[in-house]
């Protein structure tokens, strides 16, 4: 077979890490780098799932040269596991931090919470924790990134 000749590890190296690498050294400076991550990072847990794409978007066309645009989606892109993974226990911390009812987890109340139709007490739990983590966790990437 031809494909196994060839191998994945080239065509791998050759289309995904040349490109990144050609991406990241146009004239972008670590700091800018590292901001650009952590804020990519940062949004792409939120936990509504397409929300993301939105949100990094309009990071970028709010902060402009002051991030690396590729940077910043190549993040989101990387922290959406991260981002299916938090969805419980951010819904539960939100619900600590507002003091509001616990929401019962059952597949359609979770499937309703992943495309963002749940109710608005829901919402708002979840945007509670984001709140409060999203500074936290923006502050500390910034800081391991800056150090590299």
């Amino acid at each position: 077979m031809a494909t196994s000749r060839i191998g994945l590890a080239p065509w791998f190296h050759n289309k995904v890490i040349d490109p990144l690498l050609q991406i990241l050294r146009r004239g972008a400076e670590p700091k800018q780098l590292a901001f650009s991550t952590a804020l990519g990072i940062t949004m792409g847990v939120f936990p509504i799932c397409g929300v993301t794409v939105f949100l990094c978007g309009m990071a970028i066309a709010l902060l402009g040269s002051r991030c690396h645009a590729p940077s910043v989606m190549l993040a989101n892109f990387i922290a959406t596991p991260i981002e299916l993974s938090l969805v419980v226990p951010f819904l539960r911390f939100g619900e600590i931090l507002s003091g509001g009812p616990q929401f019962p987890l059952t597949a359609d109340a979770l499937k309703k919470v992943l495309t963002g139709q749940a109710s608005w007490e829901v919402l708002l739990s979840v945007a509670h924790a984001i709140y409060r983590i999203a500074d936290g966790v923006t502050g500390f990437i910034v800081l391991f990134f800056s150090t590299l």
